[in-house]
């Protein structure tokens, strides 16, 4: 295992490699938020069995470089991160997986950068409209009680988020769309420690169904069908990215694929972790054979 720090625009940015002397095409992780970090995504690491697996904090969060300069924290700078981050480790060619922010900056990334060297992407929780992943999330709101529903609305009408009371309500919603486990796993809830709040409601908002930061009119959709690579497109039933969502952009890409995880929501690769990573890997190892995704009039999984 190795691990060291990386020089990025803005500071300095954490990285660990697993796996490092497999022969496979890398993997590497981009992880949620703005503003989350690696740690909810370490049971990935069982992927290293067959090529390196990288992990990475994004600059503002976990054990990188937290520099308060708010100038930083919009989607182009992520973008060179990410660029910056490839080159330092000499990725020519990779795989990459991203979860719910960490699509949106996927995607983004190759349709800026180009498609040369990724040898395919895995979208899980695709956020690749804000308005429409808004939207989808504030239906949970409906199965919470009446005291949180109302809490809610009152503190959305005034604009203050910072009550305990806002706080509980959201996280009653996030144990239904977010993470079903109960407790949840170690690796999330120290996710959610180490957190950087700053970047998350400098980009997206105070909560994950009210967007108010600078990515509120993110919307990738109508140039879905540019990206050539293969692609595969995960979600839970119960995902705030929705089902339905993650079927039409899975649709718009020619090369791809999608699986549904049934009893599973947001962070459906922690709590269906063995079958994940039997999907991840064998998509990997079908995308290296070039045995391909699986055909349009197949495309859609539930499992």
């Amino acid at each position: 295992m190795k691990e060291g720090y990386i020089s990025v625009e803005g500071g300095s940015v954490w990285y660990r490699v697993c796996g490092e002397d497999e022969k496979g095409i890398p993997l590497l992780l981009l992880h949620g938020g703005p503003g989350a970090t690696h740690d909810y995504m370490e049971p990935l690491s069982e992927l290293s069995g067959e090529r390196p697996v990288i992990f990475y904090d994004q600059l503002g969060s976990g054990n990188s470089d937290r520099p308060r300069d708010t100038g930083l924290w919009n989607l182009k700078r992520f973008i060179r991160e990410l660029e910056q981050v490839r080159e330092a480790l000499c990725l020519d060619k990779l795989h990459i997986i991203g979860v719910s922010w960490g699509t949106m900056l996927a995607v983004s990334y190759v349709l800026e950068k180009g498609q040369d060297g990724i040898a395919s992407m895995v979208l899980s929780g695709p956020v690749l409209s804000a308005s429409r992943f808004t939207k989808d999330t504030r239906k949970y709101i409906l199965e919470l009680s009446e005291n949180d529903q109302r809490i809610i609305r009152k503190s959305e009408a005034e604009g203050k988020f910072d009550s305990p009371e806002y706080d509980k309500a959201v996280e009653n919603l996030y144990k239904i769309c977010v993470c079903r486990l109960d407790p949840w796993p170690e690796c999330l809830k120290t996710t959610f420690k180490k957190v950087g709040k700053q970047v998350y409601n400098h980009m997206w908002g105070p909560s994950e169904f009210t967007v108010t930061g600078t990515l509120s009119g993110f919307d990738v959709t109508e140039r879905l069908p540019e990206i050539k690579v293969p692609v595969l497109f995960t979600c839970g039933r119960y995902d705030e990215a929705s089902p339905e969502a993650t079927k039409y952009y899975s649709s718009l890409i020619k090369s791809s694929e999608a699986v549904i995880f049934e009893e599973a929501s947001h962070t459906h690769y922690l709590e269906r972790i063995e079958d994940y990573i039997n999907v991840v890997g064998g998509f990997l190892r079908r995308v290296e054979n070039k045995t391909g995704p699986l055909k349009a009039d197949e495309h859609v999984k539930i499992i």
